[in-house]
């Protein structure tokens, strides 16, 4: 595929994949949409590979296997390269890391969290839960960060888009608890669950369900500090950049704050959040990227590892 071709593969995994970064992407300049959708295309088909599912949806009981990961990271590896690899979203994320030059590091980065989940890999502390939303989503955000323009060298920006890549995770394990627990999945720190005399292989357990309620609340107040941080780090975008990134954070706090004010609903019904809510965050978003958001310390946050670039 060319160039324009892997674009509009691109869109339609986004399109498909997620609604709620499909609006706030549309917020971007053209040339940063692009780049935004081609690199969400690798990383939706790179999640897709190590949980059996569909653009998100089906997820296996069964990990992955470590020749998918294997495969995985020899394509992307491949494409990064400027190798064609005749996989539409490895060779989109070959175009991304060609024109934004994105460390590979970062990317070696994300396969590492999924590499975790294929050996069903459970936190035991709270640091471990940060680690592993950074592998899986606070290096994204930071691969985002560059492909918006922040230099690869800037570690303050850094981050706090890490900062928001670590809120959206902390909101996803918040929200899919249940959906987590039916696939043989934990990502609540074994710690927590111990703090609360919860069986770590039978979290849903009736009897616990209040201390699972506190806990899931607990996860949700921390994706509002993140996601808190974050917002501290988008006056560094352009203007529309910084409008998306605003909206996006907005969305996707919103799942966060309806699960913590749904009070366990969500181990019973999927968390949604509603076209006129996003929408009004579109809105809300805009006034916002005129004024910078307050200043937040970020010293007592978990800070990702550091790399020699």
């Amino acid at each position: 595929m060319n160039r324009a071709n892997l674009v509009l593969h691109a869109k339609a995994s986004i399109d498909r994949g997620s609604k709620s970064f499909a609006l706030a992407s549309k917020l971007f300049a053209n040339q940063t949409r692009e780049r935004v959708w081609m690199l969400y295309a690798w990383c939706r088909e790179c999640d897709d590979l190590a949980d059996g599912q569909d653009h998100g949806h089906g997820m296996s009981a069964t990990p992955a296997s470590e020749k998918t990961i294997a495969v995985m990271r020899m394509l992307t590896r491949r494409a990064m390269g400027g190798e064609q690899t005749g996989k539409p979203a490895f060779d989109a994320m070959g175009v991304v890391a060609q024109e934004c030059r994105l460390p590979i590091d970062l990317t070696n980065d994300v396969i590492d969290g999924f590499a975790l989940d294929a050996k069903l890999w459970r936190p035991q502390s709270e640091d471990d839960l940060y680690q592993y939303c950074y592998h899986v989503a606070g290096a994204v955000g930071c691969m985002m960060a560059i492909v918006m323009g922040i230099s690869a060298r800037d570690d303050e920006t850094l981050d706090r888009a890490c900062d928001l890549g670590l809120a959206f995770q902390l909101s996803n394990i918040a929200r899919d608890v249940a959906e987590d627990a039916d696939a043989g999945r934990c990502y609540l720190p074994n710690d927590w669950l111990a703090e609360m005399r919860i069986d770590p292989d039978d979290i849903l357990n009736p009897a616990r369900r209040e201390a699972l309620v506190q806990l899931v609340a607990r996860l949700c107040d921390l994706a509002e500090q993140y996601e808190a941080s974050a917002r501290v780090g988008a006056a560094q975008l352009s203007f529309r950049s910084r409008w998306a990134v605003l909206a996006a954070a907005g969305i996707y706090g919103d799942i966060a704050r309806k699960v913590r004010q749904g009070d366990g609903a969500s181990l019973d019904d999927r968390v949604v959040t509603s076209k006129a809510a996003k929408a009004a965050w579109v809105a809300k978003a805009f006034g916002q990227a005129i004024f910078k958001s307050k200043w937040i310390d970020r010293e007592r946050l978990w800070t990702r590892p550091r790399k020699p670039i």
